[in-house]
């Protein structure tokens, strides 16, 4: 299989040569999109620019947001800000396409996007790889206890003298690897798992699927693979069926020796749970790019914890991955307001 982001290089070289506006659009108007944060990278800019005109606001302001959108077609949506009610009644009733630049869409209010007769498009796929190496960093960083090694360096308490009992950690290999949500960051992640030599890998979802197979994965319940796994990769979507899912339940069911991981949402966990599970040594420990809320507290107890190795939610932050990410969303809103299918749809 080709590697997602060369696919889009390619798609973006073809479509400069044959992107061409459906003879049902009236050109004559140039379609007005909002872009909902200023650091989107300029492949986006540029591409939209060439056929619409382009408002960008300069501030991450809700106030800011309802004065920029007002009378656009286009929204390109990057940004933790809740697409509300609110937001597209100040948007008006013109507006016709939202290209979010994300593969979730929690923060998308879909029923008032369907009402509204809104297309809607994201970014799966390009993220994949950069999100599932995070995934791989993070459960090697708190497995072998990264946190609390830096720790000892820091405050000098490092022996010198060899202790075989000192910093000792927990192995990927012969493992058992359960992944929540077995999508396409969930499936990237089992691939890179596979030169571990795992044991055996456990997945669920709502349904089993062919990849797993493929990939010598197993469909179990939930309940069976929290039981069971050493290591638990959390990359399944947030709704109201997912949040909180990870709850003291869910943490006295695991494995002393367990590992969490989730490059998901961070309302996916109950932190407070997590922070008791992780300090009575109910788990081992756990390995978090995202947590609740964003951005962290410096005072939070999570970073208080030898047993956590967390990062700022960076698991998209490469250059070529948000370049592809940019590039993705803007041909979506330029295919959705030509009337054209949008290359990744979130079917309403």
């Amino acid at each position: 299989m080709s590697h997602p982001f060369h696919y889009f290089v390619c798609l973006h070289t073809f479509l400069s040569i044959t992107f061409a506006t459906p003879a049902s659009t009236d050109m004559s108007k140039r379609f007005k999109v909002f872009i909902s944060n200023p650091t989107v990278p300029k492949v986006a800019m540029e591409l939209l620019k060439s056929k619409c005109e382009v408002i960008t606001t300069t501030s991450y302001d809700r106030i800011a947001v309802l004065k920029g959108i007002v009378g656009v077609d286009a929204l390109l949506w990057a940004t933790h800000e809740k697409l509300d009610k609110e937001l597209l009644d100040a948007a008006g009733p013109q507006l016709k396409v939202v290209g979010a630049m994300s593969a979730g869409i929690n923060n998308i209010d879909l029923n008032e996007l369907k009402q509204r007769g809104i297309k809607l498009g994201n970014t799966p796929v390009v993220l994949n790889n950069a999100v599932a190496d995070i995934a791989i960093g993070l459960a090697l960083g708190a497995s072998r206890r990264f946190t609390e090694g830096r720790k000892h360096i820091e405050e000098s308490t490092w022996p010198s003298h060899f202790n075989t009992q000192w910093m000792l950690g927990r192995d990927i290999t012969g493992s058992t690897v359960g992944i929540v949500g077995f999508g396409g960051i969930g499936q990237t992640i089992a691939k890179r798992l596979k030169g571990f030599d795992v044991a055996k890998m456990l997945y669920t979802g709502h349904k089993e699927k062919p990849e797993g197979q493929k990939l010598g994965a197993t469909f179990v319940d939930l309940n069976t693979l929290t039981q069971n796994s050493d290591f638990i990769f959390l990359s399944a979507p947030l709704n109201n069926e997912t949040l909180h899912m990870c709850n003291a339940d869910f943490f006295k069911k695991m494995k002393k020796t367990g590992v969490l991981i989730n490059v998901a949402r961070g309302p996916l966990v109950d932190q407070d749970a997590l922070i008791t599970a992780l300090k009575t040594g109910e788990i081992f420990a756990a390995g978090l790019d995202v947590m609740t809320p964003e951005p962290m507290n410096p005072d939070n107890e999570l970073l208080k914890l030898p047993n956590v190795f967390v990062t700022p939610h960076i698991g998209s932050a490469t250059e070529n991955t948000r370049n592809a990410m940019a590039e993705l969303t803007a041909q979506n809103i330029l295919r959705g307001l030509g009337g054209e299918e949008m290359f990744t749809p979130v079917h309403l």
